[in-house]
């Protein structure tokens, strides 16, 4: 998840007032950067492994996934899943051969493109996002770290299982949708 910090010039955000006065936001902003926050969610004990870095890549990636291998359960766990998309420094085989060539007990899950709804890690970044980032108003990268670290450790208080609903049927029921709107493309000889 990358996040842009800016800070609006000269006037402030004006919030909403009773009376159905709606907030006000200054258009005007200057752009102090980005940052990326990586996250890693145990989908059955909820979890979180967090950290901010200046910028994604295969380094970065392959930081957050030390901090949870080096941690009881996962160091000694007989298998640990890492459910990812396709970005850019967790994407390919070579991707898989990295991480589970360094650890034996990874198993690197791509999901297909467009389906990050199947990955719970993204109902955690749209909390993230509506609790701790809107409005998207920081003087700083440092102010915008702090945000994104500090909601993290409160969030690792509160945390529970996702009560995840969606299954093996509804999948299949959601193919089948797919397949039945795509066109028949093979050629006729």
């Amino acid at each position: 998840m990358r996040s842009p910090s800016s800070k609006r010039s000269g006037a402030v955000t004006k919030p909403f007032r009773p009376g159905g006065r709606p907030a006000l936001v200054e258009f005007e902003y200057t752009r102090h950067g980005t940052l990326a926050y990586l996250a890693a969610w145990d989908v059955h004990h909820a979890n979180l492994f967090d950290r901010v870095e200046p910028r994604t890549g295969i380094e970065p990636f392959g930081r957050l996934v030390e901090q949870v291998m080096s941690a009881e359960p996962y160091a000694s766990a007989r298998t640990v899943y890492w459910i990812v998309d396709n970005g850019s420094s967790h994407a390919g085989k070579t991707s898989v051969r990295r991480l589970e060539g360094a650890y034996e007990n990874v198993r690197l899950i791509h999901l297909p493109i467009h389906a990050s709804w199947l990955n719970q890690i993204e109902l955690y970044f749209s909390i993230l996002q509506r609790k701790a980032l809107t409005p998207n108003d920081f003087g700083s990268l440092d102010e915008l770290a702090e945000r994104l670290t500090a909601f993290g450790q409160h969030y690792r208080q509160i945390a529970r299982p996702f009560d995840w609903t969606f299954t093996r049927a509804d999948l299949d029921r959601v193919l089948a949708k797919i397949e039945a709107r795509e066109p028949d493309l093979t050629l006729a000889a």
